[in-house]
């Protein structure tokens, strides 16, 4: 269920705002997706739907600053969960949760 998009997959650590999203499939229960990107989250979720089998849901998005550090850094965290990719073995609202309290040490505009 690898899929890249040469504009997400080329972030750079350095993007000044943006959002950390979590993902998840219809396919795969108990898998989701961390990422970063500069789009609008359901916007993205509906590009990389179009890429694959099945459709993905974006279950939470936070904008915030250094995008890219935030989701590094929500990886690092879940590495031991890493299913492949980009993709974790752990329930969307663990990592959710995860999120909000990394936010509250990270600057953020907005929770939705």
């Amino acid at each position: 269920m690898s899929i890249e998009n040469s504009h997400h997959s080329k972030l750079s650590d350095n993007v000044s705002f943006g959002n950390v999203y979590i993902m998840t499939h219809s396919i795969f229960s108990n898998v989701i997706r961390i990422g970063c990107t500069l789009s609008d989250t359901v916007e993205y979720a509906k590009s990389l739907s179009a890429k694959s089998p099945g459709h993905y849901d974006v279950f939470f998005s936070l904008a915030c600053d250094t995008p890219c550090k935030v989701k590094k850094q929500l990886r690092e965290h879940f590495d031991a969960k890493k299913y492949v990719n980009e993709f974790y073995d752990i329930s969307p609202e663990t990592a959710k949760s995860i999120l909000q309290r990394e936010a509250m040490k990270i600057p953020v505009l907005s929770m939705s």
